[in-house]
């Protein structure tokens, strides 16, 4: 149950929301086998001053952070990296340079869904892929 954050520019994150949004998911819906209807995502705009990088980087800069259930297989996660770099790069322009992604796996125990623990959810996909 993949949860997605993207930081970025104020200005370019409300510019292309619904681009980000929507190739971002589809990413990981190719490369985690997920369902396409379970789309969870919080963008997260922030001003100049709040936002600090360095000056190699662009303002199309962002940065993806997927919070996620442990289990995905390392060639599931580089596919899912892939896809994010060409399919940014192809939509939006976005050079690799301003692409950080950042996985954070827990285990399934470690997260309250549903009124019961991670692990004790009946899911209609699998984690480990």
């Amino acid at each position: 149950m993949p949860q997605t954050k993207i930081y970025g520019n104020a200005d370019f994150i409300q510019q292309n929301r619904e681009v980000l949004s929507t190739t971002i998911h589809a990413c990981v819906v190719e490369a985690l086998n997920y369902p396409p209807e379970k789309k969870f995502q919080r963008f997260f705009p922030l001003q100049a001053e709040d936002f600090e990088y360095p000056s190699d980087r662009t303002e199309k800069y962002i940065i993806i952070e997927i919070l996620m259930f442990a289990g995905r297989t390392i060639e599931a996660k580089k596919n899912l990296y892939r896809l994010l770099f060409e399919r940014l790069k192809e939509k939006l322009d976005i050079s690799s340079l301003d692409i950080e992604i950042i996985l954070i796996e827990t285990p399934s125990h470690n997260w309250g869904i549903r009124g019961v623990a991670g692990d004790e959810l009946n899911l209609n996909y699998k984690v480990n892929v």
